[in-house]
């Protein structure tokens, strides 16, 4: 089965195109980082236009590179929720569109469910079940993931998820946008101990997570304990904002491992790209005697990819889920635990 994927939720257009034979045969990404950098995070409308633009000579860059006609293709799959409203509608329109004009069935993919499945288009993927962590701009959980739509929440976070801390932080210490990445290069060159930031919820006794406080206390940190902050300072202030985000997601991974007896965990996710939790979770996993499985860098963010794979999924177990029926929603709020 050969099914395109149409990722746009929020500010990367993405296609690609999966054979359940021969994997993935093409992808296109197309980031929106640099637009929406002057204003210091996305803006939903500018997003929206945005993909409107992208979405067709990214699907012809694709079909180049896979050397396949799109009447070859025998279903399309696209982001249906969750994410902004406008940017979704955009790519629901664009597959719906296509499916009608090649008279191809269409289905609606929930954007979570793609990053929970894309560490297994790597090379070596992990077999059912596994915990995951999910950990982006927009999400922080941990679930037990037994099948495709087989997913238990174990825990969540209360308020902001981990990529917006981390965006939020760096722009307290003026970083620029996004600001994952460039807070986490800055922590490279800070010392160690040098500042203690808290560990949200560390000992709750749950699987929960809380970030917001801890943006707080970088706030309270760069207004009241450092004047004239100079570049080493900013570093050191990375660095223990880094440590102290690291070590909640750890220690509450290593816990979930533990609780559900597993001995697999996926990381899926923007922030799945972090050097810096990358190397805690494989020591941990060392220590602990389980396996830790990423998805490629390049399938970290979103992306095509995902979303094709997820539905070529689906469609191999439910064959009739894909409809010939071209009216859409899209759904900006979606509980990935709603899915069956």
């Amino acid at each position: 089965m050969r099914v395109l994927g149409v990722e746009s939720s929020c500010d990367e257009t993405g296609i690609a195109l999966y054979d359940s034979e021969r994997g993935l045969l093409g992808h296109a990404l197309h980031s929106q980082v640099a637009m929406h950098e002057a204003y210091g995070g996305v803006v939903p409308e500018l997003a929206s236009r945005d993909h409107v633009r992208r979405a067709l000579p990214l699907l012809e860059q694709v079909l180049r590179q896979s050397d396949v006609s799109l009447d070859s293709i025998d279903a399309i799959g696209y982001t249906e929720g969750p994410g902004l409203a406008g940017a979704l509608l955009v790519g629901a329109a664009v597959a719906c569109g296509l499916g009608m004009a090649l008279d191809k069935p269409v289905l609606g993919i929930h954007h979570l469910e793609g990053h929970l499945l894309s560490p297994l288009l790597s090379a070596a993927p992990p077999k059912f079940p596994f915990v995951a962590l999910l950990v982006s701009g927009g999400h922080t959980q941990l679930m037990r993931v037994d099948g495709v739509g087989q997913y238990t929440l174990l825990g969540e976070t209360v308020d902001d998820a981990a990529g917006e801390a981390f965006d939020k932080s760096a722009k307290l210490l003026g970083l620029g946008y996004p600001g994952g990445p460039a807070i986490s290069r800055l922590a490279e060159f800070g010392d160690p101990g040098v500042y203690t930031l808290p560990r949200p919820m560390l000992h709750s006794g749950d699987l929960n997570f809380s970030f917001s406080g801890l943006k707080t206390a970088v706030l309270t940190l760069v207004k009241n304990r450092i004047t004239n902050i100079c570049e080493q300072d900013r570093a050191n202030v990375a660095r223990a904002f880094v440590d102290a985000i690291v070590a909640v997601l750890v220690a509450k991974s290593v816990t979930a491992m533990k609780q559900t007896g597993l001995q697999r965990l996926v990381i899926a996710g923007g922030v799945g790209a972090n050097r810096q939790l990358r190397e805690a979770l494989d020591a941990a996993g060392a220590k602990r005697r389980f396996k830790v499985y990423y998805p490629e860098l390049e399938f970290c963010t979103d992306n095509g990819a995902m979303i094709a794979f997820a539905a070529a999924m689906r469609l191999q177990r439910h064959p009739d889920a894909a409809r010939r029926e071209y009216g859409f929603t899209v759904r900006p709020r979606w509980p990935l635990d709603e899915l069956r």
